[in-house]
């Protein structure tokens, strides 16, 4: 009944917002505004019927049965939104809904504050976050009830960002009250790194430990000095410049304390076509995004080796046998230009939290080359194999996902829009077929 009921109130929404596009509806302007506030409960309606069903689902096991380890990637899937947004509705699943165990929510209060609709998923979620901290989890459990429902209460007159920072707040409230010399202060220790749509990100974070907080700050203070005295350079873009100076200088000597990422060192990886450099190098991108410009480019170029992958007149990067199963670098880079990231629709892993997928098992004859091959992260590797979600790679040589029935019934293929087939594509550039050169600076 569930799916008929929901088609039912569909059907009264529709007809509100066909009678709104009208030019001559009859509503008034009041009546729109009212209209315009009824919406927060009935978004809110919808996140408590979504989170409901993905609890029930979790519960009998639906999700680990389709071979979901984690069920935000089911969610995303069939609702067609970010994992993001998919964690937040698992998230607020395990949080303000009974538990596998038959144990009672793990934020009573804030449960009971979204049952009610006084509280918006967006709002569970932080608060969800906060309760997992270290800080929120080193409190006595009686401490963190109470400022639980001091929480709960201040919802529905707070912001999403409001009611995080008040919660934050009295958790450090309660720790600066209640230290001692026997219990270590709680500490926040977070970065953030946030990619910008043309290239570029933000870097925001907190260190409340002081020895951490001075080593980088010694660090950055000894490279962010003026170079000259005419440096022009303000002591923020100073600071900017030393922390990409050490991050470089790590890159380039720190072989022996790096971790790999996705199977090879730490690195920086640049797609230009052949043409291009040879015409001062006018166009490249880089594969965490955005767009370098001539100088920029010719300058990284400086002090890098240079591996040309060999394209055929279509543009597809080269072939090897199936001498090896391990992934060479010059496959691995080409599947790294022709992918940028993780290919599963919807993810926006980049090449260096990702690995190389054998579309055909190379156990069961399939070939280490490029028409075989597809990059994925850990995440959407595992499920590749555990789940019923298959990939190929189309005629055109791009990489394409079959969901399984339960998420479209005609199973549909899918593409990934950064790598999907673009008349105009802002990288890498596909004007006209040339040899591409991957251009790794260490």
């Amino acid at each position: 009944m569930i799916p008929t009921e929901l088609a039912a109130a569909g059907d009264l929404l529709r007809e509100v917002a066909a009678r709104l596009r009208e030019n001559d509806s009859g509503i008034s302007d009041q009546d729109k505004i009212s209209g315009l506030a009824a919406t927060r409960e009935l978004s809110r309606l919808v996140s408590q019927v979504q989170v409901e069903i993905v609890a029930d689902l979790r519960r009998s096991g639906a999700f680990a049965a389709a071979g979901h380890a984690r069920p935000e990637s089911a969610v995303a899937s069939v609702l067609g939104v970010d994992r993001g947004r998919a964690r937040e509705i698992v998230r607020a699943a395990e949080h303000v809904t009974p538990q596998h165990d038959g144990q009672g929510e793990v934020l009573p209060a804030m449960a009971a504050a979204f049952r009610a609709g006084a509280a918006s998923l967006e709002q569970v979620d932080r608060i969800a976050q906060l309760a997992d901290s270290t800080a929120a989890r080193r409190l006595p459990a009686d401490a963190w009830a109470g400022i639980e429902e001091q929480i709960a209460a201040a919802a529905g007159t707070s912001t999403t960002r409001e009611l995080a920072k008040y919660g934050t707040e009295l958790v450090h409230a309660y720790d600066r009250v209640d230290s001692d010399e026997d219990r270590e202060p709680v500490q926040v220790n977070e970065l953030h790194l946030t990619p910008l749509p043309g290239g570029g990100g933000k870097i925001h974070g907190i260190i409340e430990d002081p020895v951490r907080f001075a080593s980088i700050a010694a660090v950055i203070d000894a490279k962010a000095a003026p170079r000259t005295a005419e440096d022009q350079r303000t002591g923020p873009e100073r600071a900017a410049d030393a922390l990409a100076e050490v991050c470089g200088f790590v890159a380039d000597h720190g072989d022996k304390t790096l971790p790999s990422t996705g199977g090879w060192r730490p690195h920086l990886l640049l797609t230009v076509e052949l043409s291009d450099l040879e015409n001062r190098a006018q166009a490249a991108c880089l594969d965490f995004g955005g767009h370098l410009d001539p100088a920029g480019l010719r300058m990284l170029c400086c002090d890098a080796a240079v591996t040309p992958i060999v394209m055929n007149g279509t543009g597809k990067p080269l072939d090897v046998g199936r001498t090896q199963r391990i992934i060479p670098p010059a496959i691995r880079k080409a599947i790294t230009a022709r992918d940028r990231g993780c290919a599963h629709p919807g993810c926006d892993r980049p090449p260096s939290w990702s690995e190389i997928h054998h579309i055909r098992e190379w156990s069961q004859g399939g070939a280490t080359r490029v028409d075989n091959l597809v990059m994925l992260c850990r995440l959407h590797h595992r499920e590749i194999h555990s789940t019923a979600w298959t990939v190929k790679i189309a005629a055109d040589g791009l990489p394409e996902f079959i969901p399984p029935a339960w998420v479209d019934a005609n199973r549909t293929p899918r593409r990934h829009p950064r790598i999907a087939p673009d008349p105009d594509p802002p990288c890498p550039i596909q004007a006209e077929p040339a040899r591409r050169l991957t251009h790794a600076g260490r």
